[in-house]
């Protein structure tokens, strides 16, 4: 099971009987604080009761754009006969799997090994020790299609609890010791990493890749941000235009089918199906976060504008659905409204013709595919039916002509779309996932020089510096609503500390302020100090502030976001060559040694660490500017080195008329004893410990990077 967040504002007001949840701030915990069942959060309290009362944990996880917890909630925890049993023989826990990861990780894992498969909503029981020992995912109210009711696998389990706790104590070792044993699976590694990655990697995305409708493999479909990045790096680096091709048809079919939200912008969680067409319909933070950057490295690459397009959709829809008044980014849409998934997004042709009009919905209805049976429960979700160029023919338009036609007709539609019951939103502010998005805009303003990414990445990180930082260490998670009202907390976890140093070094990347460089820096640093595995390379997933864990789990293998190590190891060979950080280099090289039997036998789970390995073997550039960041000469220096597609760069600039000059170019070595030629801006490029001649001209840098790439 996977899955969506309800819409109705209810779930969280203030039930007439809350249970232990309505202190929380989590939307998802809210949604059950008016269970019947006495839900308890994570945390001591619960854990000493089922100690007290020896009595076995129920833990139930899930999120808030998670549609069959919903289900799940609807027939059983809001069953009074359900909670009476739950109440009367169990310790009921319910967690946010977006707050407490380590949480999820630990005990989804458990359930993989016990039933070999996972999902959410995970539910899970656990002697009082925490010890998992029997676990599944969803369970219907009565025997369903195979399935035990949930009711029947309370009374069995209270029952063995009563009869057979031996049995179920000793299963419950079994699973902790198979735990502890893939939490220390990493060990150094008996040579260097082996080059033979890449190749490994492409033959693998070659075997799985659909070529009719793009992407790896069959249905369900999730967008393959990862496959992508790796694919454009390798054709980059081999000069496979096949491996170019692949990325471009699968980016190019995902954007024009329903995954795509073709009215509002943004993407929808997966595809159902081959052609990316039927979407599950919640929209989450860092899917939209991955795809942007990867449509950008795509235009960068193919110099395309339909992926431009793409990506400044992603970013009007953040900016205009996603964003929080303290600057922060809310974390997850719905699939759903007033109780129906899909029901916000789509469309029967009736209503886009009184939209639009006969003539213009005619049109727009033949373009996006609205027929009068529809493609999903007897309404229309929109998708590019034909190619754009073809169709535009048969209508005896230009390209452009078309675009100028249906241009106004979407915004009419967006318009009418507006005034329908939005989908719930999940309103938390999560560290990682804003750290994602930051770096998104971060890298759309380098490439596309619009302002307004810049300036929400700026507020973004500003909010999550002063408000989710307390004492020096970094906070999950934010939920308030106006500044200064709301509350940030739970310790950060590995994927928060790398992806919001990340996003700091883009930023500097994009706005030359040494401060988020040395902001960036103190992250890591941190991040170093309290989640390095001292023995064995690679970092743990959680710090020692974590408490409550049976294991300390070490990421390597992509989800749905990247590994945390994967993240961790570019963000410190970026920082290596920008601050001369040799220790930094070395833990990068520990991370991908430590984890490299997982790379070589499992390439397609871990292309994020495969894409780190490409940054660190593969040629480096080195690219200082110097000159005013806003002279016109500047700019066009930048618009150089940001058209093109340079995944293994870094990028520095140092202002010689600054007060800072001196201080930027000690701490920017890269900086130190560059000038400008003849008062104009000047590049340096330096590739493998060896620089080129300065360049003050656009043309003459274009070619030096045009040479360099061949």
């Amino acid at each position: 099971m996977s899955d969506s967040p309800r819409n109705d504002a209810a779930s969280e007001s203030s039930p007439a009987r809350a249970n232990r949840l309505a202190g929380e701030t989590s939307p998802y915990l809210l949604q059950h604080a008016g269970n019947p069942v006495d839900w308890h959060p994570w945390g001591n309290e619960a854990i000493r009761r089922a100690r007290g009362e020896n009595k076995p944990i129920f833990l139930s996880i899930g999120y808030s754009a998670c549609h069959w917890c919903h289900v799940m909630e609807r027939e059983s925890f809001e069953d009074a006969k359900i909670a009476a049993i739950l109440n009367e023989h169990f310790i009921s826990i319910k967690v946010d799997r977006e707050e407490r990861p380590e949480v999820d990780e630990i005990y989804m894992t458990a359930v993989q090994m016990m039933t070999g498969q996972g999902g959410w909503p995970l539910s899970v029981f656990l002697t009082p020790e925490l010890k998992p020992f029997f676990g599944g995912t969803y369970f219907p109210p009565e025997d369903r299609l195979g399935m035990p009711s949930f009711g029947k696998v309370l009374l069995a389990i209270s029952q063995a609890w009563r009869d057979r706790r031996d049995d179920l104590d000793d299963n419950a070792d079994r699973v902790l010791a198979a735990l502890r044993e893939q939490a220390s699976a990493a060990a150094p590694a008996s040579g260097p990493l082996d080059g033979a990655i890449f190749a490994r990697a492409a033959t693998a995305l070659r075997r799985e890749f659909d070529p009719q409708w793009g992407g790896f493999g069959g249905p369900p479909k999730f967008p393959p941000g990862a496959a992508i990045a790796f694919l454009l790096r390798e054709q980059l680096e081999t000069g496979d235009r096949d491996l170019l091709a692949m990325a471009a048809i699968t980016l190019d079919r995902m954007a024009a089918g329903g995954m795509h939200d073709q009215i509002g912008g943004g993407f929808h969680r997966y595809s159902v199906d081959a052609k990316w067409l039927v979407p599950h319909f919640e929209k989450m933070l860092y899917d939209n976060a991955i795809l942007a950057k990867v449509y950008i490295e795509a235009w960068q690459a193919s110099g395309h504008q339909r992926h431009r397009r793409v990506a400044e959709g992603i970013f009007e829809y953040v900016l205009r659905d996603m964003t929080d008044a303290t600057g922060g980014f809310h974390s997850a849409e719905d699939a759903d409204s007033e109780g129906v998934e899909g029901k916000f997004y789509v469309w029967t042709r009736r209503e886009i013709l009184a939209a639009l009009g006969e003539e213009d919905g005619e049109l727009f209805c033949d373009f996006y595919g609205a027929s009068e049976g529809g493609n999903f429960e007897g309404k229309n979700i929109l998708h590019v039916a034909r190619d754009p160029a073809a169709f535009a023919g048969s209508r005896g338009l230009s390209p452009q002509e078309l675009e100028e036609r249906l241009g106004p007709l979407r915004q009419k539609l967006f318009e009418v779309r507006s005034r329908r019951a939005r989908p719930g939103k999940d309103d938390k502010v999560l560290a990682a996932w804003n750290g994602m998005m930051i770096s998104a805009l971060a890298r759309g303003y380098q490439a596309f020089g619009n302002p307004r990414y810049r300036e929400a990445a700026e507020r973004a990180a500003d909010f999550v510096l002063a408000e989710m930082v307390r004492d020096g260490t970094l906070l999950r998670t934010y939920r308030g609503g106006r500044e200064g009202e709301g509350q940030s907390k739970l310790p950060a976890y590995l994927d928060d500390y790398a992806e919001m140093a990340f996003a700091l070094v883009d930023l500097y990347e994009a706005t030359f302020d040494l401060g988020r460089l040395e902001a960036a820096d103190r992250l890591v640093g941190k991040m170093a100090a309290d989640f390095w595995d001292s023995e064995h390379g690679g970092f743990f997933y959680t710090s020692g502030d974590h408490k409550d864990l049976l294991v300390r789990m070490k990421p390597s293998y992509d989800g749905a976001v990247p590994s945390g190590n994967s993240v961790a190891a570019v963000v410190l060979l970026r920082l290596a060559r920008l601050l001369d950080q040799r220790e930094y280099r070395d833990k990068a090289e520990q991370i991908l040694a430590s984890m490299q039997p997982q790379i070589a036998t499992q390439p397609r789970g871990h292309l994020n660490l495969i894409c780190a390995a490409d940054f660190h073997l593969r040629p480096g550039r080195e690219i200082a500017l110097v000159g005013q960041p806003q002279g016109s000469d500047t700019e066009r220096l930048l618009r150089v080195v940001h058209g093109r597609f340079i995944p293994n760069k870094v990028l520095a600039l140092l202002d010689p008329g600054s007060p800072d000059a001196e201080a930027a170019g000690r701490r920017v070595p890269l900086l130190a004893g560059k000038t400008m030629i003849d008062g104009k801006a000047t590049a340096y490029v330096c590739e493998n410990f060896a620089c080129k001649q300065p360049v003050d001209d656009a043309a003459a840098l274009e070619a030096m990077l045009e040479e360099i790439s061949r």
